[in-house]
This record gives structure tokens, C-alpha cells and sequence, in this order.
């Protein structure tokens, strides 16, 4: 087992390598000019596109021009983005804690109301509420993000006046004005570590939307999958063998039945958080919620070659780090699994 995982984690600075040559290779379709865009500044203006493309190297032979960015990236530089007028390595650093804080809140509601409502799909197989589970999955899997969003977003904030409407807007000047230290970056525990308990209420209010938006969303596979692997688990012989011991049903629904329909909810769950993490780009544009989604939306918009660059980077780096991590967890959980 641990040279599986030792193994594991050295192949991550392999692929790392190979994922970023694509993603800096499809940027070679554009021409020089367009990639030297990025890099003027609100100061340069007046700078020729000629002298960056000569200064960046962006007419070299992409091996070189590869070799260059490669270097600069490993010494933190990924470049200048225009649409947060910074660096593109502290944009990041601003803006993912608030995309980790989203993401951490929603994955925990996600796996658990997926999972409680898929065994209870199962126990309650082609009954009243199976047959009501079943429709709400179909209709919550097929409703588009951005047409629930616009719909919670009409409903809590524009009707009922319930909920804020746009980001972290309260919070932000807090931190600007310098009343909020940062301590995690997580905006809700800093304000709690800080003792602002209103600020810190005021970050849930504006989380609640956009969390209860990918939810919906997302629970729906969970609840899909845990219906079905449980299902399957019922009907396998070593239940009937536990039944035919004079087990409880309890105890042969949670403890046989139901833990052994978890074994794929873990690499489920791994691509869950994969797809919040990278993925919530347009619930964050709705919601304003201030994460890197709702930046390199405003990126691409803006043609921020830079940022969205770094942002593919970034995802590529969560799938792989988070795929290292569910491999070595099935592994852990499931007895069957051997690494030897």
C-alpha cells in the first residue's frame, strides 16, 4: 500500500508536466499578437506589441517559448490579468478560498442528502416514494444551473427579499478597510475567528443561494447512484446469507447492504468536489459570488489570456490532486482492493 501511494504521488509532478504542454500548446493557435495582449498593462499603452512579443519570446519555437514560461511559472509568475488588474498567482490566491469555502459547503449536504435519500429509494423500492424520488432526480438532473439560479435568485432575493443578491459585497469592505484580518481565508471562519459574528452571518446569507443552486444540481447523481448500487447490494449473497443468520433488517441494511453500496459514493464524491471546484463557473457569475469562477468568466470576456491560462492550470492541478486522493481512499475502504 505505501508504495502505491508513494508511486501515486510522484506520478503527479509527471503529468502536471504533461498537462501543462497541452494547455500551453493550444495557445500556440493564436498569433503572437494576440498573446502578447495580455501582458500590457494598464501603464503600458503605449508599449508596441512588438517589444513584448520580443521580450516574452513569443516568435520563438514553442519549445523555447515553453522552456521560458515554464521557468516563469516556477518562480510564480503566470503573468498579468486584466480583468482583476493583478497578478494572475494573487488573484488566485484571493479569489479560491472563497470557491474552497463554497465548495465545503455544498459537497457535505450533496453526499449526505444523496446519500440518505438513495437508500431510502431503494428500501422503499417502486413505492410512493421511490416513485417521487425517482421524478425529482429526472427534473433536478435535467434542469440547466443557470435556469435555476435566475429562478432562487427571482424567488428569495427579488419576491420574497429574503436573501442578498450579489456577492460577498459586505464582507469585502471589511477586509479592504482593514477591520477583517484574514486568518485561513475562508470568509465565514475569519469573520468568526475576528469575533464579527454579523459579517459572519452576512457570508452565509450570500453563500446560501449558490450552494443551494449546486445542491440541487448535484445531488441528484449522488442519489441516482446510491439507489442503484444499493439495489444491487440487496439482492447479492451475502445479504441473503446475513438475512438467513436472523440479522435484523437494520442491521442488514446499514451495516452490509448500505456499506458496501459507498465503495463507488468515493470516487463519486472525488469528482463531485473535481466538478465544484472547476465547475461553478456560471453559479458564481449569477450569484456575483466572488470565487475564481466568477473571474475567469470575466476573463474570458475579456480575452485574459493570462488568467484563463492560469485557471486551466489550476483545474488541472485540483483533478489530478483529488483523483491521487480517491485512488488511495478506495484503496483504504474497500478490503478487496490490494496494491501489492
Amino acid at each position: 500500500m505505501l508504495t502505491f501511494i508513494v508511486r501515486r504521488l510522484l506520478q503527479v509532478p509527471l503529468v502536471m508536466l504533461v498537462l501543462s504542454i497541452l494547455i500551453v500548446g493550444l495557445t500556440q493557435l493564436l498569433s503572437p499578437e494576440q498573446r502578447a495582449a495580455p501582458y500590457i498593462r494598464s501603464d503600458q499603452q503605449s508599449a508596441r506589441l512588438e517589444q513584448i512579443i520580443r521580450e516574452r519570446g513569443l516568435d520563438q519555437p514553442f519549445p523555447v517559448q515553453y522552456a521560458k514560461w515554464l521557468g516563469k511559472t516556477l518562480q510564480g509568475d503566470l503573468g498579468y490579468s486584466t480583468a482583476s488588474s493583478k497578478d494572475v498567482i494573487p488573484t488566485i490566491q484571493e479569489r479560491l478560498p472563497n470557491t474552497i469555502e463554497l465548495t465545503i459547503v455544498t459537497a457535505l449536504p450533496i453526499l449526505l442528502i444523496g446519500i440518505w435519500l438513495g437508500t431510502l429509494s431503494a428500501l422503499n423500492k417502486d413505492k410512493a416514494i421511490d416513485q417521487i424520488l425517482r421524478v425529482l432526480t429526472i427534473v433536478g438532473y435535467s434542469l440547466p444551473t443557470f435556469v435555476l439560479g435566475i429562478v432562487l435568485l427571482a424567488v428569495f432575493y427579488g419576491y420574497l427579499g429574503w436573501l442578498p443578491g450579489a456577492g460577498q459585497l459586505n464582507v469585502i469592505n471589511e477586509i479592504t478597510k482593514g477591520d477583517l484580518t484574514r486568518y485561513t481565508g475562508l470568509l465565514s471562519l475569519d469573520a468568526a475567528l475576528n469575533g464579527r459574528w454579523d459579517v459572519a452571518w452576512d457570508v452565509l446569507q450570500h453563500m446560501f443561494l449558490p450552494a443551494l443552486t449546486l445542491t440541487i444540481v448535484s445531488v441528484t447523481t449522488i442519489i441516482k447512484v446510491m439507489r442503484n448500487n444499493m439495489l444491487e447490494a440487496l439482492t447479492s449473497d451475502y445479504v441473503r446469507t446475513a438475512r438467513a443468520k436472523g440479522l435484523s433488517s437494520r442491521v442488514v441494511n446499514n451495516k452490509h447492504a448500505r456499506r458496501n453500496a459507498l465503495l463507488s459514493i468515493v470516487t463519486l464524491g472525488g469528482f463531485l468536489i473535481i466538478g465544484l471546484m472547476s465547475g461553478s463557473l456560471i453559479t458564481e457569475t449569477i450569484f456575483a459570488y466572488p470565487g475564481v469562477g466568477q473571474w475567469v468568466v470575466q476573463a474570458a470576456l475579456r480575452f485574459d489570456l493570462s488568467a484563463v491560462l492560469g485557471f486551466a492550470l489550476l483545474s488541472a492541478l485540483i483533478v489530478v490532486l483529488v483523483s491521487t486522493v480517491v485512488d488511495i481512499l478506495y484503496g483504504v475502504v474497500d478490503p478487496r482492493v490490494r496494491f501489492d
